[in-house]
């Protein structure tokens, strides 16, 4: 069968994506730059043909509420935001983190702290890998740096929410969430039936016919009883760490240098490590796709072959601290960032490559 290319915008891709992948509810709140995720929901009225539930709440706290409690009947369910609305969802994330439910959250990150700017950040980055909310726990985290990925990162992302019972985000960029490319959406499923959901999810509020009732809660008074609950929660973590990091290298083999960038990063990254070749500086680029679990064994495996690494980030450096932690400050890693909204070009790159790593 011929597949289907279509042109549409990264945020577009994330609600087009959602639809034919037969996601029962979406409950979000507009702001720059992710309106469009609402926006194009609105206009492709899914409840008229899959069903699917598509609610503007009164705020974000409202929307995280509403996932928290259909993520609860065994539903897939999702919101959208950006980084401001993203903060103020960020106790119903814990409280759904602690009550082990799948859903989705999008974050199309913008420039802060505060209200900052509508322009593309990635400053968010500790916010989503180092909890957000209170307590200890963690989101399954997804970086997407192409409309594609934008698309098949909600298969993903939710397929990984349920089977470890787990909140997942995507967590893009303005600029993958604003910017238009070629992509091909997933072919098209239906929403799961109700015996399909009660099957799949025997630990959700669907009714206690036939069963004992189930309490899905974040509350325990016992502290005996909530640090085993934490231990389990602790255990689940370190499977996920095991099983489902995943990344991307491209010419690394022959590399003496590394740059490590993920999102929109990455892509400015590549084509800085290409004009950098030209100029006969081999340098490599390694594109974390999970931020959460981060892939440490692996860049630490090729870390062992280079000379010194730079981390390209939209912030003021904060993923360089996972990467320096994976591999345990063996050998020089820098960083080198733009804020407030401003995006580098390539040739940044590799001034910064030349000036902080090879010098």
């Amino acid at each position: 069968m011929t597949e289907e290319v279509v042109l549409m915008k990264g945020n577009e891709a994330i609600a087009h994506a959602a639809i034919r992948l037969g996601v029962d509810g979406y409950f979000g709140y507009p702001i720059t730059p992710q309106s469009e995720v609402l926006e194009t929901l609105a206009e492709q009225k899914p409840w008229e043909t899959t069903g699917m539930v598509v609610l503007q709440a009164e705020s974000e706290v409202a929307a995280i509420n509403m996932v928290y409690g259909g993520a609860g009947a065994g539903k897939m369910v999702m919101t959208s935001s950006s980084s401001p609305g993203v903060s103020l969802k960020q106790e119903g994330i814990s409280y759904i983190a602690g009550a082990e439910l799948p859903c989705l959250i999008v974050n199309v990150m913008r420039g802060g702290p505060g209200l900052g700017t509508i322009q593309p950040s990635q400053a968010d980055y500790f916010q989503t890998t180092k909890g957000g909310g209170h307590g200890d726990y963690h989101l399954i985290a997804l970086a997407p740096a192409s409309v594609q990925e934008m698309a098949d990162f909600v298969g993903l992302a939710f397929e990984l929410a349920f089977k470890y019972r787990n909140p997942a985000m995507i967590l893009a960029d303005g600029v993958i969430g604003q910017m238009m490319e070629k992509v091909v959406l997933p072919a098209p499923r239906p929403r799961r039936t109700e015996e399909e959901v009660i099957a799949q999810c025997p630990w959700a509020t669907t009714g206690c016919k036939g069963r004992k009732p189930n309490i899905i809660t974040s509350l325990e008074l016992d502290p005996a009883i909530m640090e085993q609950r934490n231990l389990h929660l602790q255990e689940k973590y370190a499977e996920i760490q095991a099983k489902e990091t995943r990344y991307e290298e491209l010419d690394c083999e022959d590399a003496e240098y590394l740059i490590v960038a993920f999102g929109s990063c990455a892509r400015i990254a590549q084509k800085a490590m290409e004009h950098a070749w030209e100029e006969g500086i081999k340098v490599g680029l390694f594109r974390p796709i999970t931020l959460w679990p981060f892939p440490s064994d692996a860049l630490a495996e090729r870390a062992r072959q280079v000379k010194g690494i730079l981390v390209v980030e939209l912030n003021s450096g904060q993923m360089i601290e996972d990467v320096m932690l994976a591999v345990k400050c063996q050998i020089p890693v820098e960083h080198f960032g733009r804020l407030g909204g401003i995006v580098p070009d390539p040739d940044e790159v590799i001034e910064a490559l030349k000036e902080k790593i090879i010098k």
